[in-house]
């Protein structure tokens, strides 16, 4: 259990470009004057920020850093429609908005700032931090890594061109001015189709917070096809990378990860963590979040 009263957390609107941002600044107590290393995080596919995040902003907030934990557009508290969909580049963007944001606090040291992602945010670090080099440390928690060889070890044959002509329905449909399709997230919702379908995935969604709702765009699913941020991978150096792993990772494929892993440049370090996706929140959250802590503390706190 972390102090409490190591830090304190206030609620914050950030303008994405006419797009207000909602979420969490945790700010260290201790050394009040000084200003802080900062870390800026956001959960990953439809997830939020109450969903299993608030425990790693916590610990870092305790250990020294500045935290800016929010939510995605078109989803939570944030603004943006059409709700509930995942345009996976504009979400980098808001990393790049919510950085700038963070960069603009005077608590924060704006020359000291790391970035964390898990899962489909796990990928936009990677994005990210080879993209953007304000950025100064990367921590990737089960991240995606090509959107292209997830979709096709899911959806093949027959399935795949019925999926294919249900996007090119609902962009025609949207054009149309009618209202987006939508999936349930996991099996179980309101929608027939749905994203995941797994047990562990089932629980993790409908368990993690009260706010959660068990829904997103079926375009969401057609961006995701194209989304290939392992491609960025060989760019974050010199920015050091730590990829935390998850061993039997079905979700975002192991064997993926590792491949990635041995195309990045150093500094790097990867840490593998037993079981599944999920696992890295919950059963191992001490293990994900300490390792992720040290990587900050060598890479912000001792610049």
């Amino acid at each position: 259990m972390n102090n409490q009263s190591a830090f304190t957390r206030e609620d914050v609107e950030i303008n994405a470009e006419g797009t207000v941002l909602r979420g969490w600044l945790y700010l260290p107590q201790a050394g009040e004057n000084k200003q802080k290393p900062a870390i800026v995080m956001a959960h990953g596919y439809a997830g939020l920020k109450e969903m299993y995040l608030e425990p790693y902003a916590e610990k870092f907030a305790a250990n020294g850093f500045a935290v800016v934990l929010f939510d995605h557009r078109n989803f939570g508290d944030s603004e943006g429609t059409p709700r509930h969909e995942i345009d996976p580049w504009q979400q980098t963007e808001d990393y790049r908005h919510v950085i700038t944001y963070a960069s603009s606090r005077p608590e924060i040291d704006r020359d000291s700032i790391g970035i964390w992602g898990t899962s489909y945010s796990g990928g936009h670090v990677l994005v990210v931090g080879a993209t953007d080099k304000r950025v100064k440390c990367v921590v990737s928690q089960v991240p995606t890594i090509s959107g292209s060889k997830i979709a096709l070890r899911r959806v093949n044959g027959e399935a795949l061109t019925e999926l294919l002509s249900s996007f090119a329905e609902d962009r025609l449909n949207r054009q149309r001015g009618e209202s987006p399709v939508y999936y349930s997230v996991v099996a179980g919702g309101e929608f027939e189709n749905s994203v995941y379908k797994s047990k562990d995935a089932v629980e993790f969604y409908t368990k993690g917070s009260e706010k959660f709702i068990n829904k997103v765009t079926l375009r969401s699913i057609e961006l995701s096809r194209g989304y290939e941020p392992g491609a960025f991978i060989a760019n974050i150096s010199p920015t050091p990378l730590l990829m935390l792993v998850a061993k039997n990772d079905f979700i975002t494929p192991t064997d993926l990860s590792l491949a990635a892993y041995e195309q990045a440049l150093e500094p790097k370090k990867l840490v593998l963590i037993p079981g599944g996706h999920f696992d890295p929140y919950t059963q191992y959250f001490d293990l994900s979040s300490s390792a992720a802590l040290v990587w900050f503390q060598t890479h912000l706190l001792n610049r």
